[in-house]
């Protein structure tokens, strides 16, 4: 018997992703403070790519299994997805606390391991929960009512790198001060929000014969089992998307890998070595950053209608191209005020990149693999991710002379590739 899901209210689908919002505020300082705090312990440029490798690793090898597991998993207390979830939330909690410690180089490397261990385990069920919990007509709010809590997460991240610094002025241990702050009022949002969202969520019971199933006993190969059955059955759109996002993902940690770099360059005309002007740019570039995101929770529900009158594909493709616009021109301008105007850009194309393409696969998956498939797009997302961090720093010093600011021209050229690739998918239309 199917289970008809009803129709929550705006403020039931809010509450539902309260939790997203510390979660993406623990990515938001992943992209615009680690990289700094490498630079800060002694990192060279080309070092940089290869210090990220945590990120696509743990989410290609944690997302997909954490996805299969919360597939087959019910507790009559916690839910299905809620588990998973909470454990994530706990471990960025306590990762986050103990980051600014970091006392050399690979101290910082291996928390962050931990920590995107942790936001790894917490992403997927928590992208799952949207198709579980809110039928059809509701998917599209739900998805971009995720984007609009990723803007605002990392609007509150990126803010504490140009506020922090201005009241928290000086060095504890290894690091700046604003550090320890920044990341501390991480650790409290990522666990107080997931605790919200779970004390407010109560999740869709299974039927009698969906329960019989989950209660069958499994071998401890199952999850790797089921996330190669589902990818030799993945929909064919799916496929497509994975290309588009080799390109789009590519170019994005090109982009949060160099823009600090790139803005005290282009703006300060300084390097690392200078670490009160770097500090500064690294500031700056916090603020602009936070645009983007403001940008983001301020589009991202708007484009709820776009996508019905226009469909996910042609508007994706068209966020996409704004960005790659944003990008082409933001390492070239030497007014620091001007930098808001072109990262506007991607405040438009991140709003998508969070919410829309989930939209274009989600009607082609079975509700009783969306966990595993939520993991196996993250799977595309993080293998352009490893690719860059393997063989940017070569391409780097070998192509873009070591130039921070070409780097962002070059993820300005992908985008505009993954646009034109968006606009090729051709769904299945023989359901």
């Amino acid at each position: 018997m199917k289970i008809k899901k009803p129709s929550l209210t705006f403020w039931q689908i809010l509450n539902l992703n309260v939790g997203f919002f510390g979660i993406q505020y623990s990515f938001g300082l992943q992209q615009s403070a680690v990289t700094p705090i490498y630079d800060f312990l002694g990192a060279s440029p080309d070092q940089i790519p290869i210090l990220h490798l945590a990120g696509p690793v743990t989410g290609l090898i944690v997302q997909p299994i954490i996805g299969a597991l919360s597939d087959k998993t019910w507790s009559t207390k916690l839910g299905r997805r809620k588990p998973y979830f909470l454990i994530g939330a706990i471990l960025c909690s306590l990762t986050l606390f103990l980051f600014p410690y970091s006392s050399s180089l690979w101290m910082a490397a291996g928390l962050l391991w931990i920590l995107d261990v942790g936001n790894n385990t917490a992403m997927e069920p928590y992208r799952a929960l949207i198709p579980d919990q809110l039928n059809k007509k509701q998917q599209p709010l739900g998805f971009q009512m995720q984007s609009f809590f990723t803007g605002l997460g990392q609007v509150l991240a990126n803010l504490s790198l140009f506020i922090f610094p201005l009241i928290f002025i000086g060095t504890t241990g290894s690091l700046p001060t604003w550090v320890y702050a920044s990341f501390f009022l991480g650790a409290i949002c990522s666990i107080g929000t997931v605790l919200w969202s779970n004390y407010k969520i109560k999740e869709i019971p299974p039927t009698e014969e969906e329960l019989k199933k989950l209660r069958e006993k499994k071998s401890l190969l199952a999850p790797l089992v089921e996330i190669f059955s589902a990818i030799k059955s993945m929909p064919k759109v799916m496929w497509q998307l994975a290309l588009v996002y080799l390109f789009q993902w590519y170019a994005l940690f090109c982009y949060w890998q160099n823009s600090s770099k790139s803005v005290a360059l282009s703006v300060w005309n300084a390097t690392p070595v200078n670490k009160d002007l770097y500090s500064e740019a690294v500031s700056w570039t916090g603020l602009v950053n936070s645009w983007y995101n403001v940008v983001t929770f301020l589009i991202a529900l708007t484009l709820v209608s776009f996508t019905k009158k226009y469909s996910p594909k042609n508007v994706h493709a068209v966020c996409l191209l704004i960005a790659a616009i944003g990008f082409l021109a933001f390492p070239h301008i030497e007014n620091k005020n001007l930098l808001f105007i072109a990262i506007t850009g991607f405040g438009i194309g991140w709003a998508s990149i969070m919410g829309i393409p989930y939209l274009m696969v989600v009607s082609e998956i079975p509700k009783e693999r969306y966990g595993v498939y939520m993991g196996i797009i993250n799977m595309m997302i993080v293998i352009p991710m490893i690719i860059q961090t393997l063989s940017f720093g070569y391409v780097l010093k070998h192509f873009l002379n070591n130039d921070p600011r070409n780097a962002i021209t070059f993820a300005g050229f992908l985008l505009i590739i993954s646009a034109v690739l968006t606009l090729l998918i051709k769904k299945n239309h023989k359901k």
